[in-house]
């Protein structure tokens, strides 16, 4: 089996050698980009797994260089902002990103990301990996998933923030838990990351008839198991 390849876009040469060589040391083909028109060719042409994507590029911004990106493929993708802002974080996520790291950040917390990140794309399906319900039918094994009988488009870290709630169904799941279960225990970053994505799940299944908001809790997946 290949390594997984990684595709980092980041100005700073300092960042992304110390990036590279983090990750080449777990045995990922890594390959960089220094702007963003640069950074888009490579995902093109590359066609990586995973791509750490500045949001600050010259050329183009990484936040253009995503919404690009996502009109042609579904790697999953890391932002790094330089940026404290809320606003700047829900945007990248809004845009497609499925996950973003603050600068400055550690790359002990960069590659646990990474890492868990790959290895729930790479792992092995599981035996009876279907889950049938009245509107939502979910074929774990080849990550495809439909609303109403039509297929439905899903970036990696909604089609698997789906199959939790779809496993769970019936269940009120927290933050914390679809956080634990999805971006897995490594994860340093912020609840508000899961209210993003299940935005995004609600416009694509129909809104909040099956994804359900518990209040003060979390989210249930409310869809009737056929």
């Amino acid at each position: 089996m290949s390594a997984p390849k990684i595709l980092v876009v980041e100005d700073e040469a300092s960042i992304s050698n110390l990036v590279v060589s983090y990750l080449r040391k777990e045995g990922y083909e890594v390959f960089t980009a220094a702007d963003g028109p640069a950074g888009l060719k490579a995902a093109r042409t590359i066609k990586p797994d995973l791509i750490v994507l500045d949001i600050m590029l010259p050329g183009m911004d990484g936040l253009e260089v995503l919404a690009q990106i996502r009109r042609e493929a579904n790697p999953y993708v890391i932002l790094l902002t330089a940026r404290s802002e809320e606003v700047d974080k829900i945007v990248g996520l809004s845009v497609g990103a499925d996950d973003y790291v603050t600068k400055p950040f550690s790359m002990r917390e960069l590659t646990a990301r990474v890492k868990a990140a790959l290895r729930r794309l790479h792992s092995s399906p599981q035996v009876g990996g279907l889950l049938v319900f009245k509107h939502v039918r979910i074929d774990a094994a080849a990550r495809l998933a439909w609303f109403d009988d039509q297929p439905v488009e899903l970036t990696a870290m909604e089609f698997d923030l789906l199959r939790v709630l779809a496993e769970h169904a019936g269940r009120a799941l927290s933050r914390e838990q679809l956080l634990e279960k999805v971006w897995g225990t490594n994860y340093y970053g912020e609840s508000r990351v899961v209210d993003v994505h299940i935005g995004h799940l609600r416009q694509k299944l129909g809104g909040e008839a099956v994804i359900a908001t518990v209040r003060g809790v979390g989210y249930r997946f409310d869809d009737e198991r056929l």
